[in-house]
Order: structure tokens, then C-alpha cells, then sequence
């Protein structure tokens, strides 16, 4: 064991979709921060790989669509840890199509797991919250949580939901000391969720916009007004305050880190 103190030391903490992406480096950074963490994800052996390389943590296979694998995600962190301090509901899918051409099963798996997924994790995490009287939960929300996106109506609507939700869990577990708040980034524009595979969200939006990849990229670059694209530290940034006491008094909110693109 290595000897550190971290803002968050000593909680537990699950965070979904954390086998690659921003997942990852949020349970890389709550591992730095001193957090055991469960490494949550549909794709166990990416998960394992990642929690493998963390100072005290576990792999879980889960779908979050999937109540069952859920509460088993949730009864696998606290057999391992006693507990549960934090959860951090990260896992999201993108699918981008112009309204007319959008099939409505793919729209049904987006709300199934960008917003029923998310009901189900903190529904699951509050049951073992609410009787400790005590506990985080933060939703990765998206700067399309506050605004319409173009061609991308889908997304855009669970994340609205997604709110609504954080809001509404915010006001139903105060009672009981659980602080719900949801963190809506700007675009990762580096990140291999935009750049890497037949589905990079570059690609998406060239072929939805007409547009060439490079353009895209400009055309979001320039409508942020400190001029880059968000980074993982930067929402990381925002996770760590919010799980901390220094955020004691804060529940209900969705706070955008998109470098002044979304001030809502």
C-alpha cells in the first residue's frame, strides 16, 4: 500500500461506464484523491484492467439498463467495503441522426441508458445511503442538458431528463443528508469518444452536418469562449469538490464546465 491523503480519503466510491473515457479518469482521479473505488462498466475485462492498476479497487460487470446487475453492482461494493459514500453515474451512449431518420429502438436505448440507467444506479445507491443518513450522488451530465442539439435530439432529451431527475433526487433525499448534483461538461473535443472508430462523434456530426471533419472541430472550438476543448481534469476537478465537505451545502445543481460555452 502506498502512503497518500487525498481530499476524498477513505470513501467508497462506484463509478459506471469507467473502462475507458472520461470513466476512467474520474476513478483514476478519485483513486488519487484516496477513494476505494468499484470500476463499473458492460466491458468487464477493460474494467478489471483498469481497476487492477488503481491502489484499492474492484472490476464489476454491469449493464445499467439491467436492475438486477445494478443492485449487484451496488451489494458488491459494500460486501467488499462495508459501504458506500459515493456514486458517480457516468455511463452514456451518443447516437446522433436528424429526427426523420432516427429509429425509434436506437432513441429507446439511448433513454434506457442515459436515463433509466441512471435512475437505476441511484436508486440502487440511495437504498444504502438513506439508512447511514449520508452520501454523494453526482450525475455526468452534458452541456446539451441545458440547450437543444442540433441533430442530436435524442441525447439531448435524457440529458434534459437526466436534470430533472438529479433535481427531484436532490429534493426527495436532503432529509436524509444525500447531496444529488448532476456536472454538465462542454465538449471533449480530444477525447477518443469524438476522435476513435466508425462512430467517433466528429464522423457523426461531418456526415450529419455536411461538414468535414476539421470543420466540426472548429466549428465547436469556436464557440467556446476561453477557446479550448474541455479536458477529463476539468470535469475531475468539479467530481472532487462536489464529493467533498467543502460542497456541504450544495445539492440539486447542474454545474457547466464548458469554458463559457453554456452559462445557464
Amino acid at each position: 500500500m502506498c502512503d497518500r491523503k487525498g481530499r476524498l480519503e477513505g470513501q467508497v466510491a462506484i463509478v459506471t461506464g469507467a473502462a475507458q473515457g472520461l470513466g476512467e479518469a474520474l476513478a483514476r482521479r478519485l483513486d488519487k484523491e484516496g477513494c476505494k473505488v468499484v470500476v463499473a462498466d458492460i466491458n468487464y475485462e477493460a474494467a478489471k484492467k483498469v481497476a487492477d492498476s488503481l491502489t484499492d479497487a474492484i472490476a464489476v460487470k454491469v449493464d445499467v439498463t439491467n436492475e438486477e446487475q445494478v443492485n449487484a453492482m451496488v451489494n458488491a461494493a459494500v460486501e467488499k467495503y462495508g459501504t458506500l459514500d459515493l456514486l458517480v453515474s457516468n455511463a452514456a451512449i451518443l447516437i446522433a441522426k436528424p429526427v426523420v431518420e432516427f429509429p425509434v429502438e436506437e432513441w429507446r436505448k439511448m433513454t434506457e441508458v442515459n436515463l433509466i440507467g441512471y435512475f437505476l444506479c441511484a436508486k440502487a445507491a440511495a437504498k444504502v445511503m438513506i439508512p447511514r443518513r449520508k452520501g454523494n450522488i453526482i450525475q455526468i451530465n452534458s452541456k446539451s442538458g441545458k440547450k437543444g442539439s442540433y441533430k442530436n435530439s435524442a441525447y439531448a432529451a435524457t440529458k434534459f431528463g437526466g436534470i430533472g431527475l438529479t433535481q427531484s433526487l436532490a429534493l426527495e433525499l436532503a432529509e436524509y443528508g444525500i447531496r444529488v448534483n448532476a456536472i454538465c461538461p462542454g465538449n471533449l473535443l480530444d477525447s477518443p469518444l469524438w476522435n476513435e472508430g466508425p462512430n467517433a462523434l466528429f464522423k457523426q456530426y461531418a456526415r450529419n452536418q455536411g461538414l468535414t471533419v476539421e470543420e466540426v472541430r472548429q466549428k465547436y472550438l469556436s464557440q467556446v469562449p476561453l477557446g479550448r476543448s474541455c479536458q477529463y481534469e476539468d470535469v475531475a476537478n468539479v467530481m472532487v469538490f462536489l464529493a467533498s465537505d467543502e460542497a456541504s451545502y450544495m445539492t440539486g445543481q447542474a454545474i457547466n464546465v464548458t469554458g463559457g460555452q453554456e452559462m445557464r
